[in-house]
């Protein structure tokens, strides 16, 4: 054989590879993270988990393969036909948490500092909420299947304002209020 013919092998191989590769890590990133459906059995929400690693996996291959790796009812209905794959397939971007939560989050401002969200960065400060009872919670205390009841009851605290909040409510002894600083809150 030719260096040409190894040449055009060894690229036409290396483009495979790239789409392959591509298509694996877009599948992936599509599916990650915990998402938000209606239980068609129940018509209530449920927080699910996609196995996107096997998803990522099968569309490399060409085939399309999701199933759930976890979900709110399990283990009592883990035995279900996991028909909720319907409304992640169709729009999974509308699933998922992190994209509901920057969906809410635009064009609000913090309750305590009045600054406006902007651009979200969820691998970083994440802001949280606050609760009708006056104290701040952090995204991973809240389940999933929760999420649309308390965005219609909680207001929205950016990551500055919910750390001197949690100081506040820790450390009473070592705070100065200035009521007039924070009376929009009441």
């Amino acid at each position: 054989m030719s260096l040409a013919l190894y040449t055009l092998v060894g690229i036409a191989f290396l483009v495979a590879l790239f789409f392959g590769l591509r298509k694996l890590i877009r599948t992936y990133l599509t599916f990650r993270g915990k998402m938000l459906v209606t239980c068609p059995e129940t018509n209530k929400p449920a927080g699910v988990e996609v196995d996107a690693g096997h998803a990522a996996i099968m569309s490399a291959m060409g085939e399309e393969d999701l199933h759930l790796k976890a979900c709110t009812r399990w283990p009592e209905r883990e035995d279900c036909g996991q028909e909720c794959l319907s409304q992640i397939e169709s729009s999974p971007e509308n699933c998922l948490v992190r994209m509901i939560l920057t969906d809410w989050y635009k064009d609000k401002t913090c309750v305590y500092c009045r600054k406006a969200f902007g651009e979200i960065h969820w691998h970083d400060h994440k802001p949280a909420l606050l609760a009708p009872n006056k104290i701040t919670v952090e995204w991973q205390e809240i389940p999933v299947e929760k999420l649309p009841r308390m965005l219609s009851t909680h207001k929205p605290v950016c990551w500055n304002c919910h750390i001197a909040e949690t100081f506040r409510r820790a450390h009473p002894d070592l705070v100065i209020d200035r009521p007039a600083n924070r009376s929009h809150l009441l």
